[in-house]
């Protein structure tokens, strides 16, 4: 009996699955590439199966060795299903933020190094093949793609710089559009025998990578929204996942005219960036997983079904063919390594990229291996009824030749290359970090397992013997330490500060496996997080500082808010504004104490205490700093904050609750029923927990204005209309409130925070109680100073031609202000009596001192003449 139609399919995708399985733990015990070994299986299934159909005692495999050898699947096939899956989880799998630094390296190893190897493959083999320019520049975009696969594979197998590997996996994410959009140019002028105009080529070329860019990231963010919507639900949100590859490339692909690859690639971009932030961690793992599994499957069947074509695309090789080919591969190398070495040290010697050490530049210009995708593209020449038979031919035979060539040549040879320029070795600075983390840790697994084997009775001949060997170790590490010498202190103190920020974000990432946290804050604080990690690296001590105080600036969006609320007295956004603002700040208070715990308990003995002073400094400027923003808030929200705290604390008390009844199920002291009715209490009552909190933006602010001087004599009613048109303001450090110049619009009332303006050589401070630009409003004169907030500052925003109506019916307001200017300068002139005092010669002291105080009009001060 023969198996036909859709089970012998089944049947041949079966048998491939089977072998894939195999290949993998041949290729790591034999130490060879698993992309290579399975080109030579996909070769000799494909010579297997034409040897079955031949035989007559194989007659039962008939059905599955057709369906192999004439697999119902073409090129566009090939590309549509396998493609977006291989794009989507490269790209899901990159570190975003680290490959921004690359970026300008990896779009000239994707995009001018296919330009470039294409030009020069094509020119090379026009005089000698007997094919058209057009034809020549076609084969050279079909083998200028690259495939990674073989070579990241590699890489991780041996431990190599992971710089190198995601270069590598960098480029490959972009190769394939590049090559694939040329290939399409220029297969349209093969078929419809036109000439390609370069201007028009090269719009359409950037239209397609631009356009695409934007539907992929657009579509990645909604997916990423429609995630955080569908209630928590694993299976809804890895479903959207697995859909979202598909939709934006035949979207982008058939539908828009734009580049399928690069749109997939934004995506998986765009998921990787958000969606730790957006996922629970739990979900985040299982989704990785499951996409590094889609791809292995996909991958290895691709590459073994395009092999299977191999001996059909070969059928007719002549020995020129061979000439043709080694032509071919030969320019390809040159084309590759002339924009390695020749243009990767114009970006570092520019500036735009860092540079490339030489031995990365000669393993990235070897293991340039072709595979699948130029496989898939010259079929899709061959199947093509509009080429000619000549060109099929032509284009069949040299482009599998080339991929057979890279892969049993530079990818049999790749790792020992690798080896040769010892980049799998850790660098002096890692060497040295090594010995010291070994030394102490080798000392502190001793004594554990010291205290455990006298638990559990082990005798003390084998305690000695053990832990003895263990104790050794330890000791041969402290001698080959070399830490002190082979960093200096602020290579110790970057080095602390970037571990101290991915501490960071995993604690982030472990509070977020609670529920009820708001997803917007997480993402913002996992960026910035991040974004510590790339400042400590780049900038050490002032690039961490820096990245902090970016993440305690406000957003954008909580300035529209604040202007929405200031201008038209729209409440709502702001208010949900400080409610995200509130929670990031508790969260990241939480978060400081516990590391400057990591830093006292596990960085500190690596380190040495002169580093753990230095690194405990700039926490505790962290520490302040949130401190600063926490308090501006609490002290008017009070009663908001101590109940957020609260149910940030009740909800990890029930995560922790969870996970004890998960533990006791684990160890059977419960039943699976129990373990049910338990769960299901500890969900009800944080289903309670998800109503989220509230609070009235403009409370207390009628208290807030009787707390001024200026105020005290106005009547509630009076005080009770000014709130109307009062507006609150969150001034951050640094941030402008008056210009020098500038017609005043707003009073600002402090109710906390501090603001400086210097003028007369004299840098006057205002603090809680004073009115910014009144007396200059007053005195009907501009703001002669720039006042800048030093501080979080929460600020009463008062409208001018409001304070004006409020001087002119009740000028007590006025005469205050004037008492409390009077009281002010008498004192600024006791100050500057003793400055003055201590300078010689310094006999116009007095003058200079009156400049001082009457130019600070922004401060309370007497009126000039005409305001009473």
């Amino acid at each position: 009996m023969m198996v036909t139609g859709l089970a012998a399919i089944l049947l041949a995708l079966a048998l491939l699955l089977v072998l894939v399985s195999l290949i993998q733990p041949l290729a790591r015990r034999f130490e060879v590439s698993e992309t290579v070994l399975l080109a030579l299986a996909g070769i000799l299934v494909g010579g297997l199966a034409a040897f079955v159909l031949r035989s007559s005692a194989t007659e039962m495999f008939d059905g599955a060795a057709e369906t192999l050898l004439d697999f119902p699947i073409n090129s566009e096939a090939f590309l549509l299903i396998f493609l977006p899956v291989l794009v989507f989880q490269g790209a899901l799998a990159i570190d975003v933020r680290r490959l921004a630094h690359e970026v300008a390296t990896v779009l000239l190893l994707a995009v001018v190094a296919v330009v470039v190897s294409t030009a020069m493959i094509g020119l090379a083999l026009y005089p000698v093949s007997g094919q058209s320019l057009v034809v020549c520049l076609l084969l050279g975009s079909i083998v200028a793609t690259t495939d990674p696969s073989a070579v990241a594979g590699i890489f991780r197998e041996i431990g190599a710089a992971t710089r190198l590997t995601r270069l590598v996996e960098g480029e490959a994410l972009l190769n394939d559009a590049a090559a694939i959009a040329i290939f399409s140019i220029l297969l349209a002028a093969v078929t419809s025998h036109h000439q390609i105009h370069l201007g028009d080529a090269i719009l359409d070329f950037v239209l397609s990578f631009g356009g695409a860019m934007i539907v992929g990231v657009a579509l990645g963010r909604l997916a990423l929204l429609i995630s955080a919507g569908v209630g928590g639900s694993q299976a809804a949100e890895v479903t959207l996942t697995l859909a979202l590859p598909y939709i934006v490339y035949i979207l982008c692909d058939e539908l828009l005219g734009f580049s399928g690859v690069v749109a997939t690639a934004a995506a998986g971009l765009t998921v990787s960036a958000y969606g730790p932030s957006t996922f629970r961690p739990q979900v985040w793992r299982f989704l990785n997983e499951l996409w590094e599994q889609l791809v292995f499957w996909a991958g290895s069947l691709v590459f073994l079904l395009a092999s299977m074509l191999v001996p059909r695309l070969l059928i007719g090789m002549t020995r020129w063919d061979c000439v043709l080919i080694v032509i071919a591969s030969v320019a390809g190398l040159l084309a590759r390594g002339g924009v390695v070495f020749g243009m990767l040290p114009l970006l570092a010697a520019t500036k735009i990229s860092p540079p490339v050490p030489t031995p990365f530049k000669i393993t990235m210009v070897w293991g340039g291996l072709r595979g699948a995708i130029t496989l898939a593209l010259a079929l899709a020449v061959t199947e093509n009824q509009r080429v000619s038979t000549q060109v099929a031919h032509f284009i069949g035979i040299i482009a599998t030749g080339f991929v057979l060539v890279t892969l049993l040549l530079n990818g049999t040879t790749l790792r020992y290359l690798v080896l040769f320029l010892k980049l799998d070795q850790l660098s002096p600075i890692d060497q040295a970090m090594r010995h010291q983390i070994l030394g102490i840790g080798l000392g502190q697994v001793a004594e554990r397992t010291h205290a455990l084997s006298d638990e559990l009775g082990f005798s003390a001949a084998t305690q000695k013997t053990i832990i003895g060997h263990i104790e050794h170790r330890a000791q041969e590490e402290r001698e080959a330490n070399t830490f002190d010498t082979a960093l200096g202190d602020r290579q110790r103190v970057t080095l602390a500060l970037i571990t101290i920020a991915n501490r960071e974000r995993s604690l982030l990432l472990d509070l977020f496996r609670i529920q009820g946290l708001s997803r917007r804050v997480m993402e913002t604080l996992l960026r910035t997080a991040e974004g510590m990690v790339d400042g400590a690296r780049l900038e050490g001590r002032f690039g961490y500082v820096r990245a902090l105080r970016r993440r305690l600036r406000p957003t954008l969006r909580f300035r529209l808010a604040q202007m929405l609320h200031h201008r038209l007295h729209i409440d709502q956004p702001l208010m949900y504004c400080m409610m995200e603002r509130f929670e990031m700040l508790i969260i990241a208070h939480l978060v400081s104490l516990s590391l400057m715990r990591f830093m006292h308990e596990r960085l500190e003995p690596t380190l040495g205490t002169r580093i753990s002073e230095i690194v405990s400094e700039v926490l505790g400027r962290q520490r302040r700093m949130l401190d600063d923003a926490l308090e501006t808030l609490r002290l008017h929200y009070h009663g908001y904050s101590e109940a957020l705290e609260s149910r940030i604390l009740h909800q990890i008390a029930l995560r922790l609750e969870g996970e004890e009844y998960d533990t006791l199920l684990t160890e059977n002291l419960i039943s699976e029923e129990l373990h049910r009715e338990l769960y299901r209490d500890v969900e009800r009552r944080r289903r309670r927990l998800e109503t989220p909190l509230r609070f009235d933006l403009k409370s207390g602010i009628e208290q807030r204005l009787r707390a001024f001087p200026a105020f005290r004599s106005v009547p509630d009613a009076v005080l009770h209309d000014l709130t109307k048109s009062i507006s609150l303001h969150f001034a951050s450090p640094g941030e402008v409130l008056l210009k020098r110049g500038r017609k005043i619009r707003t009073i600002y009332a402090i109710v906390a925070g501090l603001a400086e303006v210097h003028v007369a050589e004299q840098d006057i401070q205002f603090g809680a109680g004073d009115l910014i630009g009144a007396s200059a409003m007053m005195n009907g004169v501009p703001a002669r100073g720039t006042v800048r907030s030093l501080q979080f500052g929460h600020l009463l925003a008062i409208p001018a031609a409001r304070f004006q109506q409020l001087l002119k019916d009740y000028p007590i307001v006025q005469r205050t202000i004037d008492e409390r200017a009077a009281e002010r300068r008498d004192g600024q002139l006791s100050a500057v009596l003793l400055a003055g005092s201590a300078q010689a010669g310094s006999g116009d002291w007095r003058k200079a001192s009156q400049e001082g105080i009457e130019l600070a009009v922004d401060r309370p001060q007497i009126p000039r003449k005409g305001s009473g």
